[in-house]
């Protein structure tokens, strides 16, 4: 046998597998609930639209939409998203990307050196992490509660000199992986803060729509628009099978980022984009989007009333989101998500184990539920058997 002779980049050892996409290899076995995959629901998926706007792009102007296009992405699409923003955005200023997590890829390899110090919430998305982490920087966790970034860390956590921090990544709405939603105080505090410390903001929003009975306040990046940037996606609202997302950014930033996109793949699919342009037309998302927020509310009811019925004498903690997908489990004292993980399997039920999404001191106690793929009788089923498992191992 020929003896190997490739040779990995120390770049290549620093990447890790998702753990949550290992997680779901096991929730593919027969008769498993799971709460584990970040996924929408495809029930919400817009199939009949999708269809519709297929036909009509390639009879209208198929072969250009089979072409290669524009890095920056498709004029009326980014032009469009600039309207819905609420601050003042030119869509130059818009980079469409292969999804969101793109965004952060991007990003990272723009804004992040060897050793640079990247400020992270407590806990943070796991995806976002894995984007930072193969641009070999040190990422700090910032003390977070139910409210957000606690803004006093950031004195502690910013650094000096040459290691001062590049940016602060934040999820302020129905946070992946707490569901938690960042205050509007709190957001007024960390944008006042970032101003007066000179720290660049990271805001990624990819749920932002998902809010049950009020939206969440106005984005940090609408405060400080010079000094922050901002990721979003039409994954939540459209379908992730797209892979559409978009990146916001300072006209200081804008270029770099579209050379790395262009160094990446060019430009995102033509085809997708054109698509989604027909979807949106004559206010769809206007339409649809009401929809999906009313199926996760009654999702995350089911589940919540679910959580109360079945844990009640486990000291089992949780929070009560007010949008998007996910909530925040804590197990008794003692007891780890990681080792509660396969008995849970054995039982029929998979969660996400909270230790993948901190980049410092995990708290093993944890774990992330996603109550929007199952069905009402699946969530009764599955957390009464989440109950089970953890009174027979406490």
């Amino acid at each position: 046998m020929n003896q190997s002779n490739w040779i990995l980049s120390q770049r290549a050892h620093k990447m890790n597998p998702s753990v949550i996409r290992e997680i779901l290899k096991v929730t593919e076995k027969p008769g498993i609930i799971s709460f584990a995959g970040g996924l929408p629901s495809p029930q919400t998926f817009p199939v009949a639209e999708f269809q519709k706007a297929c036909q009509t792009v390639l009879e209208s102007d198929g072969r250009a939409a089979l072409q290669y296009s524009v890095s920056e992405g498709n004029a009326f699409l980014r032009e469009q998203i600039a309207s819905w923003l609420p601050w003042d955005v030119d869509p130059a200023q818009i980079l469409i990307t292969s999804g969101s997590q793109q965004g952060l890829d991007l990003i990272a390899k723009v804004l992040i050196d060897t050793g640079s110090r990247v400020l992270v919430e407590t806990p943070t998305y796991l995806g976002a992490l894995q984007a930072f982490t193969p641009m070999e920087p040190r990422i700090v966790s910032v003390e977070s509660d139910e409210q957000g970034v606690i803004v006093e860390d950031l004195d502690r956590k910013i650094g000096t000199g040459s290691d001062r921090a590049r940016f602060l990544y934040v999820l302020p709405n129905f946070q992946n992986p707490t569901g938690r939603t960042m205050t509007e105080p709190r957001r007024a505090a960390l944008v006042a803060k970032s101003i007066e410390l000179g720290l660049p903001i990271l805001e990624d929003n990819p749920y932002g729509d998902l809010w049950f009975d009020a939206p969440p306040g106005q984005p940090l990046t609408a405060r400080n628009p010079e000094n922050s940037i901002y990721l979003g996606s039409f994954s939540k609202v459209l379908a992730p099978g797209l892979r559409l997302g978009y990146v916001v950014a300072p006209s200081i930033i804008m270029p770099k980022l579209l050379q790395a996109k262009q160094a990446a793949d060019l430009h995102t699919p033509t085809f997708n984009q054109r698509i989604v342009v027909e979807v949106l037309k004559n206010g769809f998302l206007e339409r649809h989007v009401p929809t999906i927020r009313e199926l996760y509310k009654s999702q995350c009811n089911v589940m919540l009333e679910a959580l109360e019925t079945e844990m009640q004498g486990l000291d089992v903690q949780w929070n009560k989101p007010v949008g998007g997908m996910f909530l925040w489990v804590k197990l008794p004292e003692g007891m780890s998500a990681v080792d509660l993980l396969p008995k849970a399997v054995d039982r029929g039920v998979a969660f996400v184990p909270g230790v993948a999404f901190y980049a410092n001191n995990p708290d093993p106690r944890t774990l992330r539920l996603s109550f929007v793929t199952a069905t009402a009788d699946q969530i009764r089923t599955g957390i009464a058997a989440l109950a089970k498992t953890i009174r027979e191992h406490r």
